[in-house]
């Protein structure tokens, strides 16, 4: 088969398997490098043996992104402070399927930050079946194991991913976040305070490249500390909104610093702050934004 036609048929399927390697991986960089190598092989490949192509090309995104995985781990158990995803800007469902609040919430930063406990075939097994709708014996196969084996990293995942009340719509989402903005901007604690769960958390990535917290601020009255004293140090400035990781958020500055701020909502209350800062993670969103423009 000619390149060309080979080339054309990859870039078909290209974003479903972008969609699988970020889930598996939580690095947009990474999820490029692990698709990058999915094409030089595809193209390498003798077209006439490869009967379904879709399933041929998730078998080997799956098993590079799984092998990626193992190796970043030991990167990012020498982490400086909390270790969050990189954000990506997802108008226009960029990653693969993001048609419902499930498969949306696959993709959050919340879900991927907890994903880091998960082994790396629990991981695949999880993102294969609940976001990509997959067979347990479709899994097994790309991952080349039974299927009682699939359904036990399936169950072991679920586990460690279980949580209280589901992800909220989107515009109670987006109610609530453009709440919290404007209660941070006017410095109204009380506001702040009563959008937040009890057991609310705060997570920041600064990666130590810039300031930030190193461990997670946790329950409502420490938050609220917390988001009061960044913006008492530093004007908050350069608000933008955007849909990253499925869902609404913001990017913006404290100072000179650059941030991006996503929340999880379950109900109508906050269970989860991040704030992405580490420039290293903003890279693949801010090229995105420049894009778009």
């Amino acid at each position: 088969m000619h390149p060309d036609t080979l080339a054309r048929d990859f870039n078909e399927y290209r974003p479903r398997l972008l969609g699988i390697a970020y889930r598996i991986l939580g690095s947009a960089w990474d999820a490029e490098d692990v698709v990058a190598e999915a094409m030089i092989r595809w193209m390498a490949v003798d077209r006439e043996q490869v009967r379904e192509p879709m399933a041929f090309l998730t078998t080997i995104v799956t098993r590079l992104a799984i092998d990626q995985l193992r190796s970043a781990r030991a990167k990012r158990e020498t982490y400086v402070g909390e270790w969050l995803p990189e954000p990506l800007l997802t108008d226009g469902n960029r990653l693969g399927p993001l048609d419902t609040v499930e498969r949306r919430d696959s993709v959050s930063l919340a879900t991927l930050r907890m994903m880091e406990a998960l082994t790396p075939p629990e991981r695949a097994v999880l993102v294969l079946h609940e976001a990509f709708g997959m067979s347990h014996a479709e899994v097994a196969e790309i991952l080349g194991i039974n299927e009682v084996g699939a359904r036990q990293h399936l169950r072991r995942a679920r586990r460690h991913l279980d949580r209280d009340g589901a992800p909220s719509a989107r515009a109670v989402h987006d109610d609530v976040l453009d709440r919290f903005l404007t209660a941070l901007e006017n410095g109204d604690l009380a506001e702040v305070q009563d959008l937040l769960a009890a057991d609310v958390a705060s997570y920041s990535d600064g990666g130590g490249r810039v300031h930030a917290a190193r461990h997670p601020v946790v329950g409502a009255e420490r938050v609220v500390q917390y988001v009061n004293g960044l913006r008492r140090r530093l004007p908050i400035t350069g608000i933008r909104r955007v849909d990253v990781n499925g869902l609404g958020a913001v990017t913006l500055r404290f100072g000179r610093q650059s941030a991006v701020l996503a929340l999880d909502v379950r109900g109508d209350l906050i269970r989860e702050i991040h704030w992405i800062m580490n420039p290293d993670k903003l890279r693949y969103l801010n090229r995105q934004l420049a894009d778009v423009g």
